[in-house]
């Protein structure tokens, strides 16, 4: 086969603006509006890749987003689009790809063998063959990836930016065919908000393929004025470039406009997608209809396309595919694309399966006076050549076989209206036995199918249907239209299609003889005849088995004629299979379009503190906690991190420590009936809380479980101060304001999240309080005007401040509240008041040291939302007096259970040995069985710098009777570290410290 540029075709391209490009390392040229597609058939580029199971020869189908063959890697590194269509594809200059799955090169023939060993390939082959011995599947598995796997996933970061936009408009319009501009031509200056979005750059659809004229002129010219129209109203935004890939609830759409990618890789600016998410009032669907193949046997060879693909790159490109082609077809469409070709200068037989479609005015007429050669009651059997397409074998109606010679066939099987946003929608489909396909039902409320979507084959009809769609619209919003009229229309007489499926050829349903259905999964019609021949009935499970529809095309080309087969196969009508589902993306988006700008830095809001920049200049090293970046140790120069923490705790423990606890949640809770919110909410009493004095308190689930804790401060009368844990800030704020709003709205209590408006530094260790005599006023520190639980308020350096007496650490500790705005300069001041004390900043690892010394629990690390206050040896924190959230859960049999997992401490008898965190218990020093009885794991675990001495907390099994038992900890490699089980309190047991 030979393909050709005719001069006299081609209206997208320019030949005066010349593109080079690269393929498979080879140089070629093409012009300005080619696709990748075109430019590589221009240079007589056939067979493009090979199949991923038989590893046959493949080349282009189809000239859109339906194509299952002609897949390839555009370009490379960070701008890399694995699994692009080729027909796709827009050309620019220096445009670089290679073929998906052509190893090691599309004209080799290495793994050819495959279709000599067919037998081993079934559907559903991978769960029958290369199944022993198991020890080998991983060397198959190389050979297997290598030639059959799809496009490599990029392995460097992509650098493009991405962006997502809201919207509303009255009339969303899908996809801009005849139809389609029918519809925003009717609402021009009606003062309707319209949005018009087609997935090609182009408007017209397949205008070009169009033998009818719109009030009386060629429908191509038609289109240009219609766009001119479009222009002239502010009101109407067309987006080309731009697909609805998922309709939602209430008419929420989500587009895909890509904007950068038909350019050059140096002239590439800005957002490189956009995704749209599109609240319409009224949507109106011109998505159009897929050409479907004919199953026959070899159907697959290069040079067997889709008839309308044939066409397109004729008339669109200036690309005659093949001299002597042949068309099979079972409807008119074959005919407006023969004449196409015809033009061309190819010379066309049309093989049609119908008989009596040459009448007066019909399409196949005007063919025949053309030139076109055309045989009725045709069926096709067998497409004959090795590498490429070189004649066809067909059955004709009196039964005889006949070979036709051709360099070029065309497949003309019907049309599947494109109904995928009207499924996803909620839209049911019927069998049409007229259109002969799978048609729109009811309706979606809000929304029209209009056009070949709508299973309308004839152009007058799809023009009144977008008319009226548009009507409907308009009214519905409440606005006029502003004269519009239906045009006069002339087109050929119309026939029905032909329900042919697959010639009544036993061998066509053999595996040896391949008539194929989807051609990136290499499932032909004898998979779907096994399948069911293996008992498999539903349409859904028969997909599964054989991947009829799994492959980046998902099954817009091969599926319905897998279930026609299928029906076949099941004795069935068509309507009884029924479709496989229809669910968003309706083509391939990039990770990157779905995250937007939420990626990299962005991914998760970064929140940091006043203090910031204080740390990176300390050099700190930072973790994330919850959206906050904390400081997680401060390393000195050679300084390991084991290293810092110890430093950092020693001098905490001996002289002074400060750590930044801004990031910790702060709600203020305000009203009269505050005392009684927090009597709700914690396990212990608040009403006799004294203005000045702080409490901490333990917060429950419905469960009796505990859901967070921290220290609340009484302010006034009606007003207190809540902290909470950095990550259950807001889940404690959601989890009050549920409450109050469902269940106490009599309360009268309001609350105010205030995290970001305090910064809070704690000073730690026994010369605390000389440091916030030195830098504050007003504030007697003095053991006995300001104990331990306790606030005040005054000034540090001139800035008035809430100081409070809590620790976390168990040493004398002070943490300094002052608002955000001046957190920095009042950091800074206490690091340059502080050195004299030999002030030492510490982080979160510090923290967690300090407090598991202490036996202080981290919720969500010690806890896991199924410990209650009596497992973590908190019983005394529950009140007997008062009701609160969760308290009768905690009288359930199960949560009284005394063998329930309880928080315990636990020393390592060697004591430079860390247990690792999550290593589960036993109380085995050794187990040949599995499983090993565990009775518990550690949470916490750590080195002691105070004690020498490794520390850890856990959950056990009834642990609180356990103190002095051994247990072990099991190691992945199944080794059991004996610890001695203590209390969790391993540094200051009495509290000295911090009450000093």
């Amino acid at each position: 086969m030979t393909s050709v540029r005719v001069d006299a075709m081609g209206e997208r391209i320019n030949r005066n603006r010349p593109l080079k490009f690269e393929f498979n390392g080879q140089t070629f040229s093409g012009f300005e509006g080619d696709t990748l597609g075109s430019a590589l058939l221009a240079h007589n580029q056939l067979l493009i890749s090979r199949s991923w199971k038989y590893h046959r020869p493949r080349g282009i189908v189809t000239s859109g987003i339906e194509e299952p063959s002609a897949l390839a890697q555009i370009e490379s590194n960070e701008s890399l689009i694995p699994n692009a269509k080729i027909p796709e594809v827009e050309l620019y200059e220096g445009l670089s790809a290679k073929a998906v799955n052509p190893w090691p090169t599309a004209m080799s023939r290495l793994f050819s063998i495959n279709r000599r060993l067919t037998p081993l390939f079934p559907a559903g082959f991978y769960y029958k063959t290369f199944m022993w011995p198991a020890k080998a599947w991983m060397f198959y598995e190389k050979f297997i990836r290598r030639a059959g796997g799809l496009g490599a996933a990029p392995e460097v970061a992509d650098n493009d930016r991405y962006v997502h936009q809201n919207t509303h408009c009255d009339v969303l319009i899908v996809g801009a065919g005849l139809a389609g501009l029918m519809a925003a031509r009717a609402l021009v200056n009606s003062g309707a908000q319209v949005i018009l979005c087609e997935l090609s750059p182009h408007l017209g659809g397949s205008a070009h393929r169009q033998l009818g004229t719109i009030d009386g002129k060629r429908t191509s010219v038609w289109v240009k004025e219609t766009q001119a129209l479009l222009s002239t109203d502010p009101q109407i935004t067309v987006l080309r470039r731009t697909v609805a890939f998922g309709s939602h609830t209430d008419n929420f759409f989500t587009l895909r406009e890509s904007r950068t990618d038909h350019l050059p890789l140096s002239q590439r600016k800005g957002f490189r997608e956009r995704i749209w998410h599109v609240y319409a009032k009224q949507a109106i669907l011109a998505t159009g209809a897929h050409e479907r193949p004919v199953v026959f046997g070899n159907n697959d060879l290069p040079g067997i396309m889709l008839s309308s693909a044939m066409a397109d790159y004729a008339a669109l490109y200036g690309v005659r595919v093949g001299g002597k082609i042949v068309i099979t077809t079972t409807t008119d469409s074959a005919y407006h694309d023969a004449m196409v070709l015809q033009k061309a200068g190819a010379s066309v037989t049309v093989m049609d399966t119908r008989i009596g479609t040459v009448l007066g005015g019909s399409a196949t007429q005007l063919a025949v006076q053309t030139g076109v050669e055309v045989f009725q009651g045709i069926s096709p059997i067998t497409a004959q050549g090795s590498t490429e397409v070189t004649g066809l074998l067909v059955k004709t109606a009196t039964g005889a076989i006949k070979t036709i010679a051709c360099d070029a066939l065309g497949m003309a099987g019907g049309w599947n209206p494109v109904v995928h946003l009207y499924s996803q929608a909620g839209g049911k489909v019927v069998w049409d036995k007229v259109s002969v396909s799978f048609r729109p039902s009811s309706g979606v409320r809000n929304q029209a199918m209009v056009g070949a979507c709508n299973a309308s084959w004839n152009l007058s009809k799809s023009l009144l249907e977008a008319l009226l769609a548009a009507q409907e619209a308009a009214k519905a919003v409440g606005l006029p239209l502003a004269g519009s009229r239906m045009p006069l229309v002339y087109e050929p007489v119309a026939h029905k299609p032909d329900d042919f499926w697959i010639a009544d050829v036993p061998h066509l349903v053999s595996r040896r003889h391949k008539a194929f259905v989807d051609y990136q999964n290499d499932v032909s019609a004898a998979d779907i005849a096994l399948a069911v021949r293996e008992g498999f009935e539903s349409i859904e499970h028969i997909k599964r088995y054989t991947a009829l529809g799994f492959g980046t095309d998902q099954g817009k080309l091969g599926n319905i004629n897998g279930m026609a087969l299928a029906a076949k196969a099941l004795n069935k009508p068509i309507e009884e299979v029924g479709t496989t589902t229809f669910r968003p993306n309706y083509l391939p988006i990039s990770f990157g379009a779905l995250a937007g700008i939420d990626s990299g830095e962005l991914f998760d809001p970064i929140r940091t503190t006043s203090a910031h920049q204080a740390h990176r200049a300390a050099h700190a090293v930072f973790e994330d906690v919850g959206q906050w970046k904390r400081p997680w140790y401060f390393p000195q120069e050679g300084e390991t991190m084991k290293q810092a923490v110890e430093r950092e705790v020693i001098a905490a423990r001996t002289g002074l420590a400060m750590m930044d606890a801004s990031t910790l949640g702060k709600i203020e809770i305000n009203g009269p009936d505050a005392a009684q919110l927090l009597n709700w909410m914690y396990t212990n009493a608040w009403s006799k809380l004294e203005v000045g004095r702080c409490r901490y308190g333990l917060m429950l689930d419905e469960n009796g479980m505990v859901f967070d804790d921290g220290v609340t401060a009484r302010l006034g009368e009606h007003q207190y101060l809540m902290t909470t844990t950095t990550g259950g800030a807001a889940r404690v704020m959601n989890w009050m304001e549920r409450w109050l709003q469902t269940e106490w709205p009599h309360m009268k209590v309001y609350l105010t999240s205030v995290t970001d408006h305090w910064s809070t530094f704690a000073i730690v260790g026994p010369k605390s309080r000389d440091l916030l005599n030195r830098v504050s006023e007003g504030i007697d520190t003095r053991n006995e005007a300001f104990p331990f639980m306790s606030w005040r308020a005054g000034h540090v350096f001139g800035v008035p401040a809430r100081v409070m007496r809590i620790s976390f650490s168990g040493e004398l500790a002070y943490e300094i509240n002052v608002a955000s705005d001046m957190g920095a300069s009042v950091w800074q001041g206490l690091m340059e008041a502080g050195e004299v004390f030999g002030i030492t900043p510490y982080g979160t690892e510090t923290l967690h040291v300090l407090r598991a010394e202490k036996g202080y629990i981290i919720v969500g690390q010690d806890t896991d939302g199924s410990m209650s206050p009596i497992d973590l040896g908190m019983g005394g924190m529950v009140a007997k007096t008062k009701d609160f959230l969760g308290r009768r859960s905690l009288t359930r049999s199960d949560t009284v259970r005394t063998d329930r997992k309880q928080l315990v401490g636990l020393l390592t008898q060697d004591p430079r040995r860390v247990l690792p965190e999550g290593s589960q218990l036993t109380l085995l020093a050794s187990c040949n069985t599995m499983p090993i009885p565990m009775v518990g794991h550690v949470t916490s675990s750590y080195h002691s710098p105070t004690l020498g001495h490794s520390i850890a907390l856990a959950v056990v099994k009834g642990g609180h009777q356990r103190m002095g038992e051994t247990i072990y900890a099991v190691l992945p490699g199944g080794e059991h570290v004996p610890a001695t089980v203590s209390s969790a309190v391993f540094v200051d047991p009495k509290g000295e410290r911090q009450n000093g």
